[in-house]
């Protein structure tokens, strides 16, 4: 079983109590990197150590989030190795992990509905990618953009 990575901002930290909560009851190993009472924070603070935490282990995917997921999207993406997904839709959520084998989803609580987090949140961990040689070709195209930017 995967672990998973959490990490927030104030304006997401309700909907990541409970998708910690979700998560642990359907036996998930959930590592929350906070925040950890309410208040505001800054996203960048949270968010880059969680998805840090990803690219150094194997067996770890992250679910990051802040009011819109614009910004914790941002943050994701500049960690070498991470493939974080902003997803709005449940469909888009499956699909990133079927075709990009993302390794971090990114959610907006401020803009889904709550039904819909949770499907995506479904759909993320329980698809796998699909091996299939043109999106191995793109994946290892990003690889190369990441090293070429080191």
């Amino acid at each position: 079983m995967k672990k998973i990575a959490m990490g927030s901002d104030h304006a997401a930290f309700e909907f990541k109590a409970k998708a910690k909560a979700y998560l642990e009851n359907k036996g998930y190993e959930v590592e929350d990197f906070g925040p950890f009472e309410e208040g505001a924070v800054d996203y960048p603070d949270f968010v880059y150590p969680a998805v840090k935490s990803v690219v150094e282990n194997d067996d770890t995917v992250g679910i990051v989030m802040c009011g819109s997921g614009i910004g914790a999207s941002i943050v994701a993406n500049k960690v070498n190795g991470a493939r974080a997904a902003l997803v709005y839709d449940p469909e888009v959520a499956k699909t990133t992990r079927e075709h990009n084998d993302s390794n971090v989803l990114v959610l907006g609580p401020r803009i889904s509905s709550e039904e819909d987090l949770f499907k995506m949140i479904d759909n993320f961990l329980e698809t796998d990618f699909s091996n299939d040689e043109r999106h191995i070709q793109r994946i290892d195209k990003i690889k190369g953009v990441e090293a070429n930017e080191r």
